[in-house]
């Protein structure tokens, strides 16, 4: 009887109820978002980066090789010897190796040398594996593949034409003209900062680092030849390109080039368990310098700097929840003057002070209740929606269940702040009813 009374005295003041309805939904809605896309967020970002078992580089701290080659921030201090590299392919508990080599940079997005087994082994996300939306992997020395974002930014197709430059800076006064890449493939959006990155094979970086290296000898060496023999000569040459061009095509392997060093190498084992103990070899190995990592150990303890932002985030959104519930009590309070005769009727026919304490209560919790129930729906159905466009344009893989443990703590958490503020309107109508009832006699 006491829930017909408040969904008829809610009913009797529907505009505001609605108006209450709707502030206490948004509100919930944007914490129930906030906590859901916190903990997604927090599993993507360990998962920038999957199917690698270990990154080995020169010794430079666990951060930095993480942030100069998950993230491509920063840089390694120092190379690894390609031997230590061949070393490691070598080790029977090794399946394959990514080297990657860092430092140079064009138009401002980081340029990593690589070959193939790049575009074969790494994923990210839940196991996804890097996908071509045009082109190819490398083809030829002188091939490049390109992220999304620097494709749509610069309006680079396959075919192009691009030069990198020596350094880190957004403008180089050393760039590598002489030696100009060919885009080969253009990967698809992944979120992640493979989308920002250049990727040329390790032979054309080497290429090109000895050539600006011998770069004044050889253009002298040219001077003395006469203008028409360079350029038959020239020409010559060009159709012998081409033909060598097209039959390194075929059969060209970047994964065969062996340059002098590298910065960083990425391992994949053929066992995960022996994961920490390759890592406790070669971090105690004195004869090479190298550090090991574990990518998702160091992905976590890189999330627990971020977690202030993440509090705040979350603190806010529950400071706006607690707003639209004292606008619930302001709501209760501004209409209890309006129902000094419904609080008179009530103690006529019998009810007492705590059964009226218990009225104003109960309609709270059902205005919030509802709005629990509208918020759960709204986001799940938002949530759902907007799935596929987290995925491709940030990088937020929604998976598993939206609605967890938290989000149950939140919502218990929320009814019971509704119990709380709504103790002011409910005194009120409690008092209201000792003088109704004084007054009656």
């Amino acid at each position: 009887m006491l829930t017909t009374i408040a969904l008829a005295s809610l009913k009797r003041r529907k505009h505001t109820a609605l108006l209450t309805l709707l502030s206490i939904t948004i509100s919930v809605c944007l914490l129930l978002t906030v906590d859901i896309v916190r903990t997604q967020v927090k599993t993507s970002f360990t998962r920038t980066v999957s199917g690698v078992d270990l990154i080995v580089g020169a010794p430079s701290g666990q951060l930095n090789l993480l942030l100069s080659s998950v993230f491509n921030v920063g840089t390694p201090s120092k190379g690894i010897p390609w031997n230590s590299v061949a070393s490691l392919e070598s080790n029977k508990q090794v399946a394959w190796i990514i080297p990657l080599s860092l430092g140079d940079t064009h138009k401002g997005f980081r340029v990593i040398g690589t070959n193939n087994q790049f575009f074969t082994h790494f994923k990210y996300g839940d196991k996804q594996a890097l996908a071509f939306a045009h082109g190819s992997n490398f083809t030829q020395p002188l091939s490049t593949v390109v992220g999304a974002d620097i494709a749509q930014t610069l309006g680079y197709k396959v075919g192009d034409k691009i030069v990198i430059s020596h350094g880190l800076g957004n403008v180089s006064f050393n760039n590598h003209d002489t030696h100009p890449f060919v885009i080969a493939g253009v990967l698809e959006k992944t979120g992640t900062p493979v989308d920002k990155a250049v990727y040329v094979t390790l032979e054309g970086l080497e290429k090109a680092h000895s050539h600006q290296a011998g770069g004044k000898n050889s253009s002298m060496r040219s001077i003395s030849k006469p203008k028409l023999d360079e350029h038959e000569h020239e020409h010559e040459h060009d159709e012998n390109n081409v033909t060598k061009h097209n039959a390194t095509e075929i059969r060209y392997n970047s994964n065969e080039f062996a340059p002098q060093l590298v910065s960083v190498v990425m391992l994949g084992l053929k066992n995960r368990v022996t994961a920490l103990q390759l890592q406790y070899q070669l971090n105690q190995n004195n004869n090479t310098p190298l550090m090991a990592i574990l990518p998702g150990m160091a992905l976590a303890e890189l999330w627990q700097i971020m977690g202030n932002i993440e509090a705040l985030l979350l603190g806010l959104s529950s400071i706006i929840v607690i707003s639209a519930l004292v606008g619930l009590a302001t709501m209760l309070l501004a209409s209890m003057r309006e129902r000094y005769q419904e609080i008179a009727v009530l103690r006529t026919i019998g009810a007492g002070p705590f059964t009226l304490l218990l009225l104003i209560q109960l309609e709270a919790l059902f205005i919030t209740l509802v709005s629990l129930i509208l918020s759960v729906v709204l986001v799940a159905g938002l949530i759902t929606a907007i799935k596929p466009w987290l995925s491709s344009e940030y990088g937020l893989f929604i998976t598993g269940q939206l609605f967890g443990q938290s989000s149950a703590i939140i919502g218990s958490l929320i009814l019971v702040s509704t119990y709380i503020v709504s103790l002011f309107p409910a005194i009120a109508a409690y008092r209201r009813g000792l003088h109704a009832g004084l007054n009656s006699k």
